[in-house]
């Protein structure tokens, strides 16, 4: 039998730190302040929504193979659906990156989700760039080649061999996409614990209130 003496277990300091910090209402609010109408907070939404559509058009893709989008009309739909998708993302992410740069959105103890933010930007642009090396065309074998080139002349080359598809392979449709999924999913559970940052203005109002 335990007795108040005896050292929580893991699972239990979890869930009280999870309840704490992220209850039910903060995690799935159904409403939010008046500032999140303007047009700048829409572009954390409409990266998510991209990367959701990046994430579909690249299973399908992978499950049909590179003869069947290059060969037939509906792959090369799918093909210029992924390859648009993934170019809206950037401009969407770029936007909100750029957004919460110029509104400080560090601010209120927001460091951490503005560095998984950050990092999540990085991560893309190197999943991007596998992208372009598995295509299996004229274009990726002359990208992966120069790129190759340019990674033996910093002397890494022979750790990260860019002319190896099956390895690009594997670093494009499984190992990053699942590190940037769960830098995604902790910086939008950050976002719901510290709440979305507010404009300097409100926010030095809000500070002025509290003293």
């Amino acid at each position: 039998m335990s007795t108040s003496t005896e050292k929580e277990m893991w699972v239990t300091k979890l869930r009280k730190g999870w309840q704490k910090n992220l209850p039910v209402d903060k995690l799935l609010p159904d409403t939010q302040p008046a500032y999140v109408a303007s047009w700048i907070y829409l572009f954390g939404v409409a990266t998510l929504a991209s990367l959701g559509l990046i994430i579909a058009t690249g299973l399908w893709l992978s499950f049909e193979g590179a003869s069947w989008y290059h060969g037939s009309n509906v792959g090369h739909f799918v093909n210029s659906l992924h390859f648009w998708s993934v170019q809206f993302f950037f401009i969407f992410m770029v936007v909100h990156l750029w957004g919460k740069f110029w509104m400080a959105a560090w601010r209120g103890r927001r460091m951490l989700t503005w560095i998984t933010g950050a990092l999540a930007f990085v991560g893309s642009i190197a999943t991007a760039f596998t992208g372009y090396l598995v295509q299996s065309n004229f274009d990726s074998q002359w990208i992966s080649y120069e790129a190759k080139d340019g990674f033996n002349s910093v002397g890494i080359g022979s750790r990260f061999t860019v002319t190896n598809f099956g390895q690009m392979l594997l670093l494009h449709v499984a190992f990053l996409p699942v590190i940037i999924g769960v830098i995604t999913l902790i910086h939008v559970l950050l976002v719901r614990a510290k709440g979305v940052v507010p404009p300097i203005d409100a926010f030095n109002k809000e500070l002025g209130e509290r003293k």
